[in-house]
């Protein structure tokens, strides 16, 4: 199964809502399963260090999935040039045993991110992987259901963090 993941914050209560979709196939327009995690007393925001903030909140929602999950989409980069992205932390939180994928709306400088077109949009998505050739990511990425540049389950998982569904 797959997954896709996404984190969003509330500052004010500093409380962290993590989501996943799950789905077996990259062209399924509908999830399988959804999950959300509530994360208390998030960390602060630290420039260049945004992983000590997402990845527990990842974490937490990965430990309610009830299915195997072979490969997890993230919103960012698995590798930030010579540094490691969020991807790449939560690859090796996983010991390696999930396939990563980053899916990144804005381009990161110097960033080894592989660019595709969605639908009609002349703005790229940026595809960085680890535990998958990132060819072969960015080609799931690319049969992901829908018409737009974000797939409609990246769409979805972006929703239920936000709570407005």
């Amino acid at each position: 199964m797959i997954a896709a993941l996404d984190v969003s914050y509330d500052e004010a209560s500093s409380l962290g809502t993590a989501a996943a979709v799950v789905f077996e196939n990259w062209n399924d327009p509908a999830p399988a399963s959804e999950y959300v995690a509530t994360i208390t007393k998030i960390e602060a925001y630290t420039p260049g260090e945004f992983f000590k903030r997402e990845l527990p909140c990842l974490l937490a929602v990965i430990d309610r999935i009830k299915e195997s999950l072979e490969i997890l989409v993230v919103d960012g980069y698995v590798n930030l040039n010579a540094k490691p992205g969020l991807g790449w932390y939560l690859f090796e939180k996983l010991n390696r045993n999930s396939a990563v994928i980053g899916v990144a709306k804005s381009h990161f400088r110097d960033a080894p991110a592989i660019q595709i077109l969605r639908g009609q949009s002349k703005s790229p998505l940026y595809i960085t992987a680890a535990g998958i050739d990132a060819q072969d990511a960015a080609q799931h990425i690319r049969q992901m259901h829908g018409q737009h540049r974000i797939p409609t389950l990246l769409k979805r998982v972006d929703r239920l963090t936000r709570k407005d569904d």
